[in-house]
């Protein structure tokens, strides 16, 4: 498929990227996402549906200190809109809810937290983004988080993780693929931004199986952003312990880069990339260890992308996308 999309001609990547995208929204300010922890839990860790979380989590492994210590939640963000002016010359924030599940609480409760973050700041926040799961999204919640659209953007993200239930069901994670089609279902005219995050790599997928997880993507026009991540193994986790006993395969780099380069060409190109991989702290990263830092992992990617020639959507068949 010959790619006439014009917007893609303004990426400076093979792929439509995140940073850009931001960055042409609002006119050249550079916008950051500021991390809060709320204090919620999740359905599968409290009893509700289980215990001991999804197999390969521990919050902690992608919660930056700032959040971790800080004693209450305006502190979080004050702290967190500093460091991004210091270390990024941020002009603009977007206050992200990221550990746990962020919408697990009544929606009068839910509203008071989202309320008290926004409120610090406000002429210099343009954006809400709440991490969640789908089994914990319902109309109520919905219209709380569209109740903020009319000041800033609001950004949902859900944990689609895999799209085989054979394997959410071996990493507990508490849900199914079709509690995700049932939520992308009642945001389906929202005036929310979608964002589904996956975790490439799991036990017992192949690249083939992987590789079509594009295909479940392209199929909801209501999904505008996607964060794809390779499997860690972290201290903490369920996995972590298993994986010590019995190591598994896990992806290197450079297979990882060339899984990307034949998945990307599958992917809608409207779909915005927020990340290609995740990374987690080193005092809790038990495997894989690339020995690289955030910044040179990218490069190596963004290289491997070059060297291909990969253009994100360049493979996309319209009709098996809707």
């Amino acid at each position: 498929m010959m790619l006439t999309d014009s917007s893609a001609m303004q990426w400076e990547k093979g792929y439509n990227n995140y940073g850009p995208w931001l960055k042409r929204k609002y006119n050249g300010e550079r916008v950051f996402k500021v991390i809060v922890d709320g204090g919620f839990t999740c359905p599968n860790r409290d009893g509700s549906k289980g215990y001991g979380g999804c197999t390969y989590c521990n919050v902690d492994s992608f919660t930056p200190s700032v959040s971790r210590n800080a004693p209450n939640l305006r502190e979080q963000v004050i702290q967190g809109m500093e460091r991004a002016r210091k270390g990024n010359k941020a002009d603009k924030f977007i206050i992200y809810f990221q550990p746990n599940t962020n919408t697990y609480a009544p929606t009068h409760y839910l509203k008071m937290m989202y309320d008290e973050a926004l409120s610090i700041e406000p002429e210099n926040i343009v954006g809400l983004s709440v991490g969640t799961r789908p089994d914990c999204i319902d109309a109520e919640k919905i219209a709380l988080l569209e109740s903020y659209t009319d000041r800033f953007d609001v950004d949902l993200e859900m944990g689609m993780e895999s799209i085989y239930n054979e394997t959410l069901g071996q990493i507990n994670r508490g849900c199914t693929h079709d509690d995700l089609v049932k939520a992308l279902k009642l945001v389906e005219n929202s005036k929310l931004d979608i964002c589904v995050h996956t975790i490439f790599g799991l036990p017992g997928e192949t690249k083939e199986m992987m590789l079509k997880y594009a295909d479940e993507i392209n199929r909801f026009p209501q999904i505008k952003f996607v964060k794809f991540h390779h499997l860690h193994i972290v201290e903490g986790s369920v996995m972590g312990v298993k994986y010590k006993r019995e190591p598994f395969k896990l992806f290197s780099l450079p297979e990882y880069a060339d899984f990307l380069c034949d998945l990307l060409p599958l992917v809608r190109p409207d779909v915005v990339i927020q990340r290609l991989f995740g990374i987690s702290d080193w005092d809790l990263l038990i495997a894989p260890n690339w020995g690289l830092k955030k910044s040179e992992i990218q490069y190596f990617i963004d290289q491997r992308i070059v060297e291909r020639g990969v253009v994100q959507g360049s493979a996309y068949v319209p009709s098996l996308g809707r």
